[in-house]
């Protein structure tokens, strides 16, 4: 079991990091170097022997391998991203770089997503150091850069130009999954994550007659997107399911005392309480219009105008998105992707999935594991290039009240230390195991 330093240096590491600004705008700027050499540096300190890669000058990766006992065993992937959304101070309660830790909290941006996986990884790693252990399996530990935008210069870069530093990897864990949600009547439930939607950013683009503004005209760029930006914004998507979707609904059905009525899912979802925020999302494809520009001046219309839409598709299910997304946007827009990655589906039978919620039982016995689709998307999109099976499991054990969803790219991001200590357990646990 991960001893008392590896308990103290998981905090540590966390407030570290998130001092560490890694701000990623999404227009090239964001440096993630320095806190990439303070991750290799962790690492070397317990005798690895870590690799940092740019693609761009400053935007860093770290990758190194903790050799297993048994070569004949496929490698593990376990990857966190060192890069952080962008915060405004004058909205915080902290400061969002301050790292400040405060009555049993740990605050700062990247507190959950995800410097404090990449702690934990940290304290595992030199936590076995210290122990003398090896792992059964290989363990290729990832640090990249980018996964707040493109990860053109992070995960994709190293799917694409790297690939040897994965040899015999087919399995990885990443962010979002084994965190505690508690579904108001006090069950503790932990989702490990078994699936991604694509993410499909799409730009439309309308184009029309430029003319005066005080003149009738029919071919307005302007109102043709807003036309169709109206109709994406308005559109029901229908309900799909796919395997992963499937069994949780079965799942919280059966811990609610429900039948799973998966003919009627909206009507399902709204029995399951705050537990339906798990499923709520990934039942369906999606679009949201969120950018819109045209036009340069009041009094002339435009002959171009654009609008970009993020689009999320189910595993199986991006055929109907586009054709939906060409219905909806009708003859006078035209569409592209603007950023597309694939949906993941991964098996929920699997030996490394079970020992995933063997891991988290043990520590919290009082809890139920239960599938879980991703709504977004994370670096195992592109470590899926390689041929590798991606699960969420970045383990959180979070008081009630504690609103985990609300924490990603928002105000005020935080972690209990005591959340850190659990997640630690149970990652030792699972690497030890898996």
């Amino acid at each position: 079991m991960a001893d008392g330093q590896a308990l103290d240096e998981v905090v540590t590491f966390t407030s570290d990091l998130i001092r560490i600004d890694t701000t990623n705008r999404g227009g090239g700027d964001c440096q993630e170097r320095p806190a990439a050499e303070y991750a290799a540096a962790r690492l070397a300190e317990a005798g690895l022997e870590p690799t940092l890669l740019e693609r761009v000058k400053g935007r860093t990766n770290v990758v190194a391998r903790v050799e297993g006992t048994d070569p004949s065993a496929d490698a593990l992937l376990v990857h966190g991203h060192l890069d952080v959304v962008p915060a405004w101070a004058d909205e915080w309660s902290v400061h969002p770089f301050s790292g400040e830790i405060r009555d049993g909290v740990v605050w700062g941006r990247g507190a959950v997503d995800m410097k404090n996986m990449d702690a934990m990884i940290l304290s595992v790693v030199r936590a076995w150091a210290r122990e003398g252990l090896r792992p059964r399996r290989d363990v290729v530990i990832a640090f990249t850069a980018d996964e707040e935008a493109s990860a053109a210069d992070g995960s994709g870069f190293l799917a694409d130009r790297h690939a040897a530093l994965f040899e015999g990897c087919t399995e990885g864990i990443g962010e979002s999954g084994a965190f505690t949600v508690h579904d108001g009547s006090g069950r503790q439930i932990y989702p490990l994550a078994a699936g991604e939607r694509g993410t499909g950013w799409l730009k439309l683009t309308a184009r029309g007659r430029a003319a005066h503004g005080s003149r009738p005209n029919r071919e307005n760029a302007v109102t043709r997107i807003a036309a169709a930006v109206t109709r994406i914004g308005a559109h029901e998507w229908p309900v799909r399911l796919t395997p992963t979707v499937r069994a949780a609904l079965v799942e919280l059905a059966a811990l609610h005392g429900l039948d799973a009525d998966l003919d009627d899912v909206d009507g399902l979802l709204e029995k399951l309480g705050p537990a339906a925020k798990l499923v709520e999302a990934t039942v369906r494809n999606s679009a949201n219009p969120t950018m819109l520009d045209a036009g340069y001046k009041v009094n002339v219309i435009p002959g171009e105008a654009v609008a970009h839409v993020d689009g999320r598709f189910l595993p199986g299910f991006e055929d109907e998105f586009r054709a939906t997304i060409d219905e909806l946007t009708g003859p006078d827009v035209d569409w592209e992707f603007h950023h597309r990655e694939v949906a993941l589906q991964s098996p929920l039978d699997s030996p490394t999935y079970a020992k995933m919620r063997a891991a988290v039982e043990e520590f919290a016995p009082e809890g139920h594991t239960v599938p879980y689709c991703m709504p977004g998307g994370t670096d195992a999109k592109q470590f899926s290039r390689l041929g590798i099976t991606g699960y969420g499991f970045s383990p959180l054990r979070l008081p009630e009240g504690y609103d985990y969803g609300a924490m990603f790219h928002g105000v005020d991001e935080r972690v209990p230390v005591e959340a850190l200590h659990f997640g630690v357990r149970v990652l030792d646990r699972f690497l030890r195991t898996a």
